[in-house]
């Protein structure tokens, strides 16, 4: 394997960097893999590889493409089949564009127990899929037997059943198992003893393990801990000992100090194949089916000897071959089986369930870079999964349900029926967001035909371009295809893969503003289903709220990095997204932002609250005072008669300080470097120098708090340097002034730097705020009759010199995008921050991190959103199915552990408002009006139906009807249409309305949707 560094392209592998780490894509850079069969989970898995970055991938496979095929392998066509092609001969080009960094080849020569096994030492890692179980043993075999092993992995998808091996060799070094940040802790104490105890600060959760590696930075007193290794032992979640600090060497504790974890690598052992067959360990991921892997696995094995028996799988749905494999498997596993699975597992394995392939297409790739690379816990050693929930009902089977026909949906059919593939062809399904989960759902939902009728349809909408970084993940999308919009472009994608589904694309987006007019509740009643394709919990949160208000089942998942989560929202039988409440997001202190940093987070996103101010928010406000006020003549006798002008003041002195030339930016970015970085930590030490102290003693700088040290400007630092070019090229765009090539010369600055004289120092009178529940405060304060004369007496004089013709009145605002290189936004956070983080002594961070902070960036890999889509899709089935609560599953998966936990959904939680009467988040009471349908008449609507007593009446924030405000009695006489004041059209509202309950105390109702007319 190569040993030189590869370069990485991270704008197109940013996202997934920030999951792996360099090291790890460095690995994969260098190594090639080898896949086996290319049906539909060979395809899952070479395309989540090749989008992943490897070297190169060679894909064996002797195959000529089949109707079946079509079922799950989306890189074949029907004119494939119909010519006979070989399935890699067919998906070859497809699968190259992908991604132009990994070389894809091809192998059509049949692979079998004959063939000369030493080809495989040309691969690090050999994934089989297809094979026969002699097959496997053989590989593995051999892959054991190599110095170093050649990782060995083999995956199936028989039916509705998946299976997934790995043997990665009898040690195996895992660098990073979990993939987290290192956890990191301010510490309030560390005593001396044996063991010392190390307690955290501010009762923070140190979140670490016992057997986990600190080390300590910063502490005071007991300075022999600094930079010193320890292996913790956890006492609580606030406290944890570190060995003996009793000793003389171990001074006592003073103050500050921070515990830094040390991830530490680990080593893994596999057994062989062989002998994992009698033995296997397995791993549990359905906690209400804990004994349906050791099943499976028993089943498996006795397919595999069926195969070699009979030299074909058992018929489609045959109780003959359904009987025989259970006969076998009951040979294999004595009494210990489950016969109603293995019958399953037989009548299905001829199919191929596409859901199934797309989720372990994701688990199999991630295992296969974990062999590559060692980030991850790798899986130890088996995952069966099944979805026999989607399997018709009943004892009595038709079996011409299953016949095959020749068609793309012969493999689907197998598995559910030929009626629920009518059903999914029919269905009318809404997707919202065509990023990366939603390109995957398009391909699971071509795949299974849903929207594949003139009756059916699929209805996506988002509004974003495609971007080079989206290439990585997103895979419906080629170079090509950057800067169109994404919903089209998926859209003509995925109709490559099936040519039959009906599919409209929108570019709008899904929120109140599109509610009355392109969403609105018509648009979701004309729907079967909802899926969320989403990257934030606002937008969730609203797509719930229209789903229940209009009861219309909802598929909600997201990903994070190696995590996913899969929720199933079904109406009147589950809870919603909202029924349970997201952790709220903690804001950083206004005063800890601008004066106490304690982490480089903090100073990153100072330096990005400056970039927005500096180029986005005073040049937009710049631009709308002048469009407001565009004659500066009429502002000067405006403000020469005392009046205000709202923000004046402001605009009038960055009309004053605008750059005209190159060599204003330049000198402006070094007048800048002095305040945010000299001048404001000598304004904190003059305001509170260092032996400072609160009133009960403590000294006022300690833990959390850093002095800062002010930073002398030094042209020769890499870091000054890049700060006052990254700003002073900021200033030039949004001033309009034209920067060349010759201009950000090193020596060109350095010459204006240092013929330019920086103001000397004055310290500010400001009060420094240290109250951290204090908020920022408005921009502009009332201003005096000094304030207005002196910006009099600027703008005169602007005015006088030509500085205010409409040429000066116009900046260009700059819009953050973290993904453009050459626009310097990055540059300057980077630069910005680590500044800011050198002043109060915090360690620098590389431009990865920084932009990842800045940008915001969600890290993301193919393989969870493969994972997820897949079992989202699944899912999908069972809603269709109108399977009951029992048979859906909620999902939370980690990956990189692995780790996969499925669960049944939260039942929806009845409100109970008197013992004959309750309803649930799912019921909405309907009331038909008319023109002359006064409130008086809505409250005894509700007195003779359910016996209940109207206590207040609310539209939206406007209260309708509270009987103890004054003057709300007198309208129950009133018209509900003078009342709500519908606009013209508006069929209905709907109203919030309470009930007097039994205690005395207002009982909320179900909403309630009054009709304005019949």
């Amino acid at each position: 394997m190569e040993t030189s560094n590869v370069d990485i392209d991270d704008s197109l592998y940013s996202r997934q960097r920030y999951v792996l780490g360099d090291h790890a894509m460095q690995c994969m850079a260098k190594s090639n893999v080898l896949i086996c069969g290319l049906g539909g989970l060979g395809v899952e898995i070479a395309k989540n590889i090749i989008l992943a970055g490897v070297k190169a991938v060679t894909i064996q496979d002797d195959q000529i493409a089949s109707y079946k095929d079509l079922s799950t392998q989306f890189f074949l066509k029907e004119e494939d089949v119909k010519s006979k092609r070989n399935r890699a001969v067919a998906s070859l080009p497809r699968l190259a564009e992908l991604n132009p960094y990994v070389t894809v080849a091809i192998d059509t020569e049949a692979f079998n127990e004959s063939t000369d096994l030493d080809k495989l030492n040309a691969y690090q890692c050999v994934i089989l899929t297809e094979a026969s179980q002699q097959l496997q043993l053989k590989v593995n075999e051999y892959c054991r037997n190599q110095n170093p092993s050649i990782k060995f992995i083999a995956a199936d998808v028989y039916g509705v059943f998946a299976s997934v091996f790995c043997d990665f060799g009898d040690s195996f070094e895992v660098i990073d198992q979990n993939g987290e940040e290192p956890k990191e802790v301010l510490i309030a104490n560390i005593t001396k003893g044996n063991p010392g105890v190390v307690t955290c600060l501010e009762n923070q959760m140190h979140g670490l393990e016992t057997g986990n590696c600190v080390i300590f930075k910063e502490v005071e007193g007991m300075e022999k801990v600094n930079e010193e290794m320890f292996k913790v032992t956890v006492l609580t979640p606030y406290a944890f000992s570190i060995g003996d600090t009793s000793g003389a060497d171990y001074e006592a504790y003073v103050t500050g100090g921070r515990c830094v974890e040390v991830k530490q690598p680990s080593q893994v052992t596999f057994e062989s194949l062989e002998k994992q067959l009698s033995k296997p360990s397995l791993t549990i991921a359905d906690l209400t089916k804990m004994d349906a892997p050791s099943h499976i696995h028993t089943g498996m094995l006795a397919l595999h000897k069926y195969r070699q028996q009979h030299g074909r799988l058992p018929r489609i749905w045959n109780k003959e071959d359904a009987a025989h494999l259970v006969k076998i498997s009951q040979s294999l596993g004595g009494n210990d089986t489950d016969d109603n699975l293995i019958c399953k597992l037989a009548y299905t394995s001829s199919g191929c369930f596409a859901p199934l392939t797309a989720t372990f297409g994701g688990i199999v790739a991630q295992e296969g870079l974990k062999a590559l690379t060692g980030k991850f816990t790798p899986l130890n050693q088996w995952l069966y999964l099944d979805a026999c929930e989607v399997l018709p009902d009943g004892d009595t089977i038709d079996e011409q349900e299953f016949t095959t026909r020749e068609d793309r949906y012969d493999g689907l059919r197998i598995c559910i029926g030929d009626s629920l593939c009518k059903h999914l062809n029919r269905l009318k399904l809404f997707m919202v967001g065509c990023g990366a989960i939603g390109c995957e759902m398009l391909k699971n939902y071509a795949l299974l035909g849903v929207g594949a009728s003139k009756d059916g349809l699929i209805t996506i909408t988002d509004n974003d371009l495609i971007e080079k970084s989206n290439l990585n993940r997103q895979f419906l999308f080629r170079p090509r295809h950057i800067q169109k919009p994404k919903s089209s472009t998926a859209a003509e994608s995925v109709l490559e893969i099936n040519p039959n589904l009906s599919i409209e694309a929108m570019q709008h987006k899904v929120c109140p503003q599109s509610e009355h007019k392109i969403f609105h509740d018509r648009f979701f009643e004309s729907v079967d289903i909802a899926v969320n394709a989403l990257d934030n919990v606002e937008a969730r949160r609203y797509m719930d709220s229209r789903c229940v208000t209009n009861q219309r089942p909802l598929l909600e998942s997201g990903t994070l990095a190696a995590k996913g989560h899969v929720q199933v929202i079904v109406p009147h039988i589950t809870e919603s997204y909202t029924s349970q409440q997201d952790p709220v997001e903690t804001e950083i202190p206004y005063c800890t932002l601008k004066s106490f940093p304690s982490s480089i987070e903090h100073t990153i996103q100072w330096a990005r609250e400056k970039f927005e101010s500096l180029f986005s928010h005073k040049p937009a406000n710049f631009n709308k005072f002048w469009s407001s006020h565009p004659n500066p003549e009429s502002v000067l006798q405006t403000i020469g008669n005392g009046q205000q002008i709202e923000g004046v003041v402001h605009i009038v002195k960055m009309l004053k300080n605008r750059a005209l030339t190159w060599q204003d930016c330049v000198e402006i970015s070094r007048v800048k470097f002095d305040k945010y970085f000299t001048n404001k930590a000598k304004n904190l030490l003059h305001a509170f120098p260092l032996d400072t102290k609160l009133k009960d003693g403590t000294l006022f700088w300690q833990s959390p708090k850093r002095a800062p040290t002010p930073l002398e400007f030094d042209i020769k630092n890499i870091v000054h340097f890049q700060f006052v070019v990254s700003l002073a090229r900021l200033i030039a765009y949004v001033c309009g002034i034209e920067v060349t090539q010759e201009d950000i010369k090193d020596e060109n600055i350095q010459q204006i730097v240092e013929t330019f004289t920086v103001p000397e120092f004055v310290p500010s009178s400001k009060q420094i705020e240290t109250d951290e529940s204090a908020k920022k405060p408005s921009v502009e304060n009332s201003l005096g009759d000094d304030d207005l004369h002196q910006c009099g007496v600027i703008l005169d004089k602007l005015i006088k010199d030509g500085k205010t013709k409409s040429n000066f009145l116009v900046l260009n605002p700059v819009v953050f995008e973290k993904d453009d290189d050459t626009n310097g936004h990055i540059d300057f956070v980077t630069a910005a921050s680590n500044l800011r983080a050198t002043m109060y002594s915090i360690e620098n961070v590389d431009r990865l991190k920084a932009k990842r902070i800045a940008g915001r960036i969600v890290p993301a890999i193919a393989t969870t959103t493969s994972a997820v889509s897949g079992l989202v899709s699944v899912e999908l089935i069972k809603i269709v199915k109108k399977s009951p609560l029992e048979h859906f599953k909620n999902c939370f998966l980690n990956l990189a552990l692995p780790s996969m936990v499925f669960s049944e959904p939260g039942e929806c939680e009845k409100t109970v408002i008197n013992p004959s009467l309750s309803f649930t988040l799912w019921d909405k009471w309907i009331l038909h009006g008319n023109k002359d349908f006064k409130l008086q008449d809505f409250k005894k609507h509700f007195k003779d139906k359910f016996g209940l007593e109207t206590s207040m009446v609310v539209h939206g924030v406007k209260m309708i009807f509270v009987p103890i405000m004054p003057g709300h009695m007198k309208r129950l006489s009133h018209t509900m249409v003078k009342l709500l004041k519908p606009s013209p059209g508006q069929q209905y509202v709907d109203l919030t309305v309470a009930f007097d309950g039994q205690t005395g105390d207002d009982v909320p109702g179900p909403p309630v949707r009054y009709y304005f007319s019949k």
